[in-house]
């Protein structure tokens, strides 16, 4: 290789995180850094205003605020941009007073050429971000916070005038696609070119190098590694490092650096998931980026921790959702093994004024982020039939799985879909794969009838692939139950939900992919249930990654290799009953309990290992497995603490304590709704109970349509069962709806 060096105006990225004035308020573009200050604050970068009231319940601001910083002018004939790395979820950049650009959507990467305004020297650059509700920007209508704010990085980047192209969808002005033929791959390079007269020098870890010249603004070549190391996921998460140099004769204008790896892979509605014609299940979870009191503001060592918690489940993918992801996360990703689900935010609710915003978020998540090796699909959307499915919707789909091949025909396309689409709807086998999002034994019907569910539609559609792309039950651990039931928000209750649903996944090896929903709670500020308002408690983990719920240890039982013992219930400390149950979970084939330092028993098994023991006073607990062990206090009460249990006005726990009348010959409220319905009376009153079901769910209850196969699950429901769950619903209410229910004949 020759030798070369550096022009004189060379790339430099210099990060902008202080310095900032931020106002919650809109002001004009014309404000100078003191106007934004004198009615604001100074802030550091990442920073959002939704960290504290978007994770509080109810209302939160959403609107318009202003930031603004200095930006001064390097020397030289040199071009200056600033690089977002994440606003939320619309921005305007003023220069100076003038506007340069403006960016719909929120999670993804833009930049902005500031040259021009530059040349007059230091300017104030403005910029008004604003996450008000409106109708042309994905996402609008959906289970999560949408965080207001510079919430990611800003650099400046400074480039020659001759340099790769900035300008394309915020990506990197560099594409490189690895082509396995065998042993060897071929590498094919696409580099943006701004400027002329120069060309471009391709390398693959510094060594295997093409040199080919710029034609019409791009320079194309293939460089080949004749024994291609290939990514393997956890077992070997290879990468190489693909480098573009513009070149001048000997001296390097520009450079670009990108990490990629060489895989195959496939999925087979019979085997599930292929890597190098290698059977890998993937099994893990769905992840959303905020954190209690940080909202999306989070730091390189809050991602860091996350992966940390990918990596101790041992899980093998993870599903981005329900937005693009910061670089970094992806980057993690590679350098782990964990295969990814990468997506757009089209969610819930489909909007015919944000099509185009759909496809431009698809087209910078896939511009920017098409050279990770852990990203294998691309999805189009989330539950977005909520509120209806017709052809709209489906046209709307087609033209985004047209565009994501077009941009890179190497991955799948993908969709999540509501558990109430029914499954002959050509959504379903629009794009390459999909998975559903079922919720049975959470929101509707009992635990098993997810099994029930894959396997009538596996048997059905023998052909067609499908996976869980959500599936999970909230838990507040402050809640314990010596006897778990849904709805009750307990830990232990979502803890044995987890264990029958990871052995019924285990026995479907064709699932293509699974994801449990979440791997920690979020913030959800329309939610205010299960104790804690303004999240969603489904995640193995707690909001502020403190604490791992039981059932992160049902997972890393199934999933990890790293040996370990973990005692379930240690937050259940005080039990009122003469011999209580303690669970173990494992991943080691044999556990002996002790009971105040005396063995009590052995139990042989996989993953779960019950003990019966008695207690009488204060007790404790050790579980071992070889050198392993772990250990926990109990002691027992007369009455089981009162915080522990979730309060509840709903008719749940009323119906435990409430003698309802139920005469001979007429129906109940402890009669299922299939039978009701047989009666013509019967069924007007059913109707009125699920129109009140879906009010009390509040907007995503409105509008929804249950296909046939989700109905004979709800028909099998009783009127005491659906009402329990919905919730909110007063004892008198329950009490005259019984009484109706009494007047009519079976």
């Amino acid at each position: 290789m020759t030798s070369t060096a550096a022009a004189p105006h060379s790339r430099r990225v210099a990060p902008i995180l202080t310095g900032w004035a931020f106002a919650p308020v809109e002001l004009p573009p014309t404000a100078s850094w003191d106007d934004v200050l004198a009615v604001g604050e100074q802030v550091d970068l990442p920073h959002t205003w939704n960290a504290i009231d978007g994770q509080a319940g109810g209302e939160y601001r959403r609107g318009r605020s202003t930031y603004a910083r200095q930006v001064g002018a390097e020397a030289g004939d040199v071009e200056t941009w600033v690089e977002f790395a994440g606003v939320n979820s619309s921005a305007e950049v003023y220069l100076g007073g003038a506007l340069l650009a403006r960016h719909d959507g929120g999670y993804s990467t833009f930049r902005v050429d500031l040259t021009d305004r530059l040349l007059a020297g230091a300017q104030t650059l403005v910029v008004l971000v604003d996450n008000a509700v409106n109708e042309r920007v994905y996402p609008q209508q959906a289970d999560f916070t949408f965080y207001g704010g510079i919430y990611r990085d800003a650099s400046l980047i400074t480039v020659g005038r001759t340099h790769f192209t900035l300008a394309e969808h915020g990506g990197p002005g560099l594409t490189v696609t690895p082509i396995l033929d065998g042993d060897r791959a071929d590498v094919v390079f696409r580099a943006g070119v701004v400027g002329a007269g120069a060309e471009v020098r391709f390398t693959v870890d510094g060594e295997a190098d093409q040199t080919v010249p710029v034609v019409d603004g791009e320079a194309n070549a293939t460089v080949s590694i004749e024994r291609a190391r290939r990514w393997h996921g956890l077992r070997d998460p290879h990468l190489y490092t693909a480098r573009a140099e513009l070149l001048q004769g000997d001296t390097v204008l520009d450079m670009v650096d990108l990490r990629f790896g060489c895989r195959e892979f496939a999925v087979d509605p019979q085997r599930g998931f292929l890597l190098n014609g290698e059977e890998y299940p993937l099994r893990g979870v769905s992840r959303h980026q905020d954190r209690e009191g940080v909202g999306n503001a989070i730091t390189e060592e809050m991602k860091q921790e996350d992966l940390a918690l990918l990596k101790e489940l041992g899980a093998t993918t993870v599903r981005l959702a329900h937005y693009q992801h910061d670089q970094r996360f992806y980057d993690l990703c590679d350098e782990a093994g964990i295969v990814v689900w990468a997506e757009i935010p089209q969610i819930t609710v489909f909007l015919p004024g944000a099509t185009e915003n759909a496809r431009d978020q698809l087209t910078e998540l896939i511009v920017q982020n098409r050279h990770h090796a852990s990203i294998i699909s691309w999805g189009l959307s989330n539950e977005i039939t909520l509120a209806g499915s017709g052809e709209e919707v489906v046209a709307a789909h087609r033209e985004l799985n047209e565009l994501a091949h077009e941009l890179d025909p190497t991955r799948l396309t993908a969709m999540a879909n509501l558990f109430l689409l029914e499954t002959d709807h050509p959504l379903v086998t629009l794009p390459d794969v999909m998975s559903y999002n079922l919720y049975f034994g959470w929101y509707v019907g009992e635990v098993a009838d997810n099994d029930t569910w894959l396997d009538d539609f596996h048997a059905a559609n023998p052909e067609v692939a499908i996976g869980l792309a959500e599936y999970g039950a909230d838990a507040n651990p402050q809640y314990q139950s010596a006897e778990p039931e849904k709805g009750d928000y307990s830990e232990s209750y979502q803890a044995r939900y987890h264990e029958h649903m990871i052995t019924m996944i285990e026995e479907r090896p064709w699932l293509w992919a699974t994801h449990v929903w979440n791997l920690c709670d979020f913030g959800s500020a329309g939610r205010d249930e299960g104790g804690a308002a303004g999240r969603n408690q489904k995640g193995l983990v707690t909001f502020d990654r403190s604490l791992k719920k039981d059932a992160f240890y049902v997972y890393k039982a199934a999933w990890s290799r790293d040996p370990f013992v973990h005692i379930a219930g240690r937050r259940r400390a005080e039990r009122a009953e003469e011999i209580t149950e303690v669970v173990v979970y494992s991943n080691q084939s044999r556990v002996t309990l002790f009971v105040d330092g005396a063995e009590h028993d052995t139990v042989e098994g996989v993953r779960t290992f019950r003990f019966r023991v008695p207690i009488s006073g204060a007790h404790e607990i050790s579980a071992r497995s070889g050198e392993l062990t772990d250990s926990i206090a109990l002691r027992r009460v007369d009455d089981v603490p009162a915080s522990n249990v979730m309060p509840t006005t709903t008719i749940a726990n009323w119906f435990d304590n409430a003698d309802l009348p139920s005469p001979a010959g007429f129906f109940s409220v402890g009669d299922t709704l299939g039978d009701i319905k047989q009666s013509e009376d019967g069924a007007r009153v059913i109707a009125s109970v699920l129109e009140a079901v879906a009010t009390s769910r509040g907007e995503v209850g409105q509008g929804v349509e249950i296909p046939p196969a989700m109905q004979a699950i709800v028909d099998r429901m009783t009127v005491q069962t659906l009402i329990s769950q919905a919730g909110g619903v007063s004892i008198d209410q329950v009490a005259a709806l019984n009484a109706r229910l009494n007047l009519i004949a079976r």
